[in-house]
């Protein structure tokens, strides 16, 4: 497809500065964010891994989401200190349950304390696994299918599709399974060649994904330029 000048709306879709990303920051979300929310985003900037945690505009927007379709049921891939999990524990029910997967519990423990002051620690089950092995096992059990209604990865680019797949079964018609990363860092638009060694590989595997779930005819799909990209799929078959 090309683009043309006729379309001005190019102009307008991304973040075009740091200081317009702080003033969405300063005016919208950080006025909103619970202070639980905010005191572990402080405490993982802190930690040398700081960039994996979610964007506090991601967040705010998956609250709403969850919120929007009253999610009482949900899965977590991907934790890391906890944050975008620690969100989704605010917004769901009291009654509500999240399968949070991550193989790395130490890093969960960083913000556990935090989750525990919260009063939500209640509502998570953690796993302290690989993703694909804990999908496949409630996948055994035919009741879980169709069981969930919200699903966020934040996890290994490579295994996206197959978590995808997955989700698909687990998540009921009407849906949602959220992706986090998936412009990642904008190199999905850029060549081959100018990209780093060392995203090249996750590149393309996000590339595969993103043109995979744009002809899928099980979802629709919105891929918003919040934090690293966050593409938002419904299943509606």
């Amino acid at each position: 497809m090309e683009f043309t000048t006729a379309e001005p709306f190019l102009h307008k879709g991304l973040l075009q500065s740091f200081e317009l990303t702080k003033y969405i920051l300063k005016t919208n979300v950080y006025p909103r964010e619970p202070s639980p929310l905010k005191e572990l985003r402080e405490v993982t900037a802190k930690h040398p891994g700081n960039f994996m945690s979610t964007t506090p505009d991601s967040g705010q927007l998956m609250g709403m989401l969850l919120k929007l379709i009253n999610a009482k049921k949900t899965i977590e891939i991907g934790v890391y200190t906890g944050y975008s999990l620690l969100l989704t524990a605010l917004s769901i029910p009291h009654d509500a349950m999240i399968i949070a997967i991550d193989p790395n519990k130490e890093t969960y423990e960083i913000g556990l304390p935090i989750i525990q002051k919260a009063g939500v620690e209640h509502k998570i089950n953690f796993i302290e696994s690989q993703a694909l092995p804990v999908l496949d096992k409630l996948l055994q059990n035919k009741d879980n299918e169709g069981s969930f209604d919200f699903a966020f990865v934040d996890a290994d680019k490579e295994n996206y599709l197959n978590y995808h797949e997955r989700l698909l079964k687990l998540v009921k018609v009407g849906g949602l399974i959220v992706f986090d990363n998936t412009l990642w860092g904008g190199t999905v638009a850029q060549p081959e060649e100018a990209v780093s060694e060392d995203r090249k590989e996750s590149r393309r595997s996000i590339i595969e994904f993103n043109n995979s779930v744009s002809i899928d005819q099980r979802i629709e799909i919105a891929l918003t330029p919040s934090g690293d990209g966050l593409t938002i799929c419904r299943r509606i078959r």
